[in-house]
């Protein structure tokens, strides 16, 4: 039995062939009544529209390619999510390539999706690559999300206000009566502003800020908390550069027979599921990775009707997301509450 055809569906709903195509595409006005028969007529019959025959009339794959700075970062995950609720409305379907793994095998970071012939790329994190991509959007329309690297011109960036949230766990710690606050940074420009939010809190209240250069993994949050903690006068605080840090300085501590947040307290970055899983309880800034897809997603939909013009940078409001990890500093020995 042959399956149904896009005539079958015309004749069941008693329109056009080209009215069909209008309600499918979602575009175009249609009576209500008969964008109604239509759908009926498509559940009936179990038509699905040739994917393959519709890229060649309308000149496009219907696919948005997706480059990730590290697949196994979870703040990426809760952005793809937002991301692909966008675009899998809009009919686009996402292909993902970790860019970590392409730089690794020598690989050029977008050469898969040109060859594919994706209608878009969405850059998730930061990709050191900013020439490929300049010359990459010259072709394509490209977002990138998460990162605050200087952008090619026409290129839209979605962020969060790195800096603002910086200043919110420093003041957070601040409040609470804490002075000896050290961070643990990161690279990049990203973790460049949360450096300069964390000093710049800290010199306005009169403390001295202490920064222990790091590299957004666990390892890296593990290995600088040890060091941190192993000074003679240690901090009561810390600051990390993302929640996967703020993970391997809970380890650290607890390693060292101190208590979180009685004899030092963390706060992370980011807000991922890592941060909020029971056991962890991390108070972190959060930065709505799933908004920030969803608007990413709307930003790459605009440039395909908008292909030209200059770049635009959206920057997501920070909240402080407070929870167990932090209280107030521990009185010293001696000396009554």
């Amino acid at each position: 039995m042959r399956p149904p055809t896009i005539r079958d569906v015309a004749e069941r709903a008693g329109v056009s062939k080209s009215l069909v195509s209008l309600v499918l595409r979602g575009s175009g006005p249609v009576r209500a009544e008969k964008r109604d028969a239509v759908l009926r007529a498509v559940r009936e019959l179990g038509y699905r529209p040739n994917a393959a025959a519709r890229s060649l009339s309308e000149q496009r794959t219907r696919t948005v390619g997706v480059l990730l700075d590290d697949l196994r970062n979870p703040w990426f995950v809760d952005l793809l999510d937002g991301l692909d609720s966008v675009l899998h409305t809009a009919g686009l379907h996402m292909l993902l390539a970790d860019a970590r793994l392409n730089r690794r095998t020598g690989h050029r970071l977008a050469e898969p999706f040109l060859d594919l012939g994706v209608d878009g790329l969405v850059v998730v994190g930061t990709v050191p690559d900013a020439d490929g991509l300049d010359a990459l959007a010259r072709r394509i329309p490209v977002v990138v999300a998460g990162a605050r690297e200087p952008r090619p011109p026409g290129v839209d960036v979605v962020a969060g206000d790195d800096e603002r949230g910086a200043r919110l766990a420093t003041e957070h710690l601040l409040g609470l009566g804490h002075r000896r606050i050290a961070h643990l940074a990161g690279h990049g420009a990203v973790g460049a502003l949360r450096r300069r939010g964390f000093e710049a809190a800290m010199r306005e209240h009169g403390a001295e800020p202490l920064v222990e250069p790091g590299d957004l993994t666990e390892e890296g949050g593990y290995r600088g908390t040890v060091r941190l903690l192993g000074r003679p006068e240690r901090p009561t605080a810390l600051f990390a550069v993302n929640d996967i840090a703020s993970v391997g300085a809970l380890s650290a501590a607890g390693e060292l027979g101190l208590s979180v947040p009685h004899d030092v307290s963390v706060v992370g970055y980011d807000n991922t599921s890592i941060a909020r899983l029971r056991h962890v309880w991390l108070t972190t800034v959060d930065t709505a990775p799933h908004e920030l897809g969803r608007r990413a997603a709307r930003c790459l939909l605009d440039r395909f009707e908008r292909t030209a013009g200059e770049g635009r940078e959206l920057l997501a409001v920070p909240m402080l997301k407070i929870r167990g990890t932090t209280g107030p500093p521990p009185v010293p020995v001696g000396r009554l509450p």
